[in-house]
């Protein structure tokens, strides 16, 4: 028998498969940078909940990890040729108990389900089109009863432990995103500096949106997605002043509330056409689950990116 091969036990008329290691272990190479992305999920959640007093009952918590890593398990199914991993459901459990605050139960976990539910069935080429948490959000803030999404959680003293967290994770992963994240600061920030000024108000204003702990998470773990963010630098670029402009719009013009979540959600697909006119080979995860930025393009796409950037540009 292969070496590389799953073992097989027969039992009665059928046949069970012994469960591979990569699928039994939660973290894998201690390379990837999704470790260090769940290490730092987890502090901010462990520390929020200590000092802040986040509203979130542990069973919360515990439900919304028991739901997310079920789906994640089940979805295998529907994309057996994909690398099998639960780091990734376990960064959106974390987001979502993060941002989304219920007065019951069953808010989590179905968020939690349709959060990672969102990866297969939502998709466009090789990528999935929603940032999985942003997903979750949406979904339970739009269907569910007694949901929503506390920005204020996080308060001030808070956001600098923050921002050291959030530039670690910078440094670690040398700044494959943060082109992104810090793209997107310069014109949400750089549109609230113009506003402030054309209103004549205190630059204290700014100042408090600059230490705001949900604009942080928001721009170092969800924007900066790379399974979901644009592959070409250009693209990326293109995004986040995207999505700036509409949660400004959203937040500024409209006085809606949750303006970041919805304008990531809101503009979602337009990273297809970011990938048609700036093509570039997609990010994924190494096989081994590593933190190498391995890629892969088809030979039918790379023979084609001149003709799909011509006819996007056309189309256009």
């Amino acid at each position: 028998m292969d070496e590389l091969s799953t073992p097989t036990v027969s039992i009665g008329a059928g046949i069970w498969h012994w469960p591979r290691c990569s699928e039994l272990s939660l973290f894998g190479s201690l390379t990837d940078p999704r470790l260090f992305q769940i290490f730092s999920l987890g502090i901010l959640l462990s520390a929020g909940a200590y000092f802040r007093d986040f509203s979130l009952r542990p069973e919360q918590v515990v439900l919304t990890f028991a739901a997310g890593l079920a789906v994640q398990r089940g979805c295998w199914r529907l994309n057996p040729a994909k690398p099998r991993s639960y780091r990734s459901a376990i960064i959106t459990c974390l987001s979502l108990t993060l941002l989304l605050r219920a007065d019951n139960l069953f808010a989590h976990p179905a968020a939690a389900a349709a959060a990672i539910l969102s990866k297969s069935m939502f998709r466009f080429g090789e990528k999935h089109l929603f940032n999985p948490a942003t997903f979750g959000v949406v979904f339970a803030i739009v269907f569910l009863p007694g949901t929503w999404v506390s920005p204020g959680q996080w308060g001030q003293d808070f956001a600098i432990a923050g921002w050291v967290v959030m530039l670690g994770i910078l440094v670690t992963e040398r700044a494959r995103r943060g082109d992104i994240s810090w793209t997107f600061l310069d014109f949400y920030l750089g549109a609230l500096a113009i506003r402030i000024a054309y209103l004549g108000q205190r630059w204290a204003v700014w100042t408090h949106q600059l230490e705001s702990g949900a604009l942080l998470l928001f721009a170092f773990f969800m924007i900066s997605d790379p399974m979901t963010a644009p592959n070409a630098r250009r693209g990326r670029i293109a995004h986040a002043a995207l999505v700036a402009a509409i949660a400004y719009g959203w937040q500024f013009e409209l006085y809606r509330t949750n303006g970041l979540i919805w304008a990531l959600f809101a503009s979602a697909p337009a990273v297809a056409l970011w990938d048609s006119l700036w093509p570039a080979r997609k990010f994924e995860w190494s096989q081994n689950g590593g933190g190498d930025e391995t890629v892969s393009v088809s030979k039918t796409n790379a023979r084609d990116i001149s003709v799909r950037r011509r006819n996007a540009l056309r189309a256009a």
